[in-house]
């Protein structure tokens, strides 16, 4: 019987080297000096990849060629990622969508298409990037009314790394657009979602009624 390394293929010596440098105490500003040297080079992300280790896995994801992510590629690296733990599995998504997905039209508009994709993942993608245009001041597309009737229809139900993405979502549109606000933190109240979390000391509660009533309060005082 052939063993199952031997039919890999060989790890490059630079792969090995870079791999040599990650471990425990490895810090995302490490990872992203290692890739500023590198740059771009996707052949060299997909053998970090291979390693199915989370941090190796990070790096592989600021130095993949953004146009070599095809839907099908991006198919299988979701199902990598649903390897690792809940909350490595989301740090993995969410660098994704922030490094890559979004730094590419034809990219962005596979996520547009992704709110009804059989993956958690790519639907929490979806959610995500439909709040990071409203937080971060982008002029969002003229969906809101949609995505809220969304929300009220499939919070409740949907799977927990979604949940949390259409909650922000819901937040960001409360605080940003007045008109909505009432009913965003209508929401919150009907199902909720976060009521009970407990935050460390500084951290905005994800719970909606208090989520966008903190975040209205600190731009009004700005």
């Amino acid at each position: 019987m052939v063993n199952k390394r031997e039919t890999e293929r060989k790890r490059s010596s630079k792969a090995e080297d870079i791999l040599l440098q990650i471990n425990s105490k490895t810090k995302l500003g490490d990872l992203r000096k290692i890739a500023k040297g590198i740059k771009k080079d996707h052949e060299l992300a997909m053998e970090l990849w291979a390693s199915e280790e989370f941090l190796p896995r990070l790096l592989a994801i600021l130095i993949m060629d953004k146009k070599l992510l095809s839907q099908d590629v991006l198919n299988q690296l979701d199902q990598d990622m649903l390897t690792h733990t809940f909350e490595e599995r989301n740090n993995l998504m969410d660098w994704l969508m922030a490094n890559q997905l979004m730094k590419d039209q034809k990219n962005i508009a596979l996520m547009e298409s992704w709110k009804n994709s059989p993956s958690a993942l790519q639907r929490r993608a979806f959610w995500y990037y439909q709040g990071r245009l409203r937080w971060t001041g982008q002029t969002p597309p003229d969906n809101t009314a949609d995505l809220l009737a969304e929300i009220e229809a499939n919070l409740a139900q949907e799977d927990p790394e979604v949940q949390w993405a259409m909650n922000l979502t819901a937040g960001w549109i409360g605080v940003y657009d007045e008109k909505y606000r009432a009913r965003c933190m209508g929401i919150g109240k009907k199902t909720g979602l976060y009521k009970d979390e407990m935050v460390s000391k500084g951290c905005t509660p994800n719970y909606l009624p208090e989520f966008i009533a903190i975040e209205v309060n600190k731009r009004s005082n700005n």
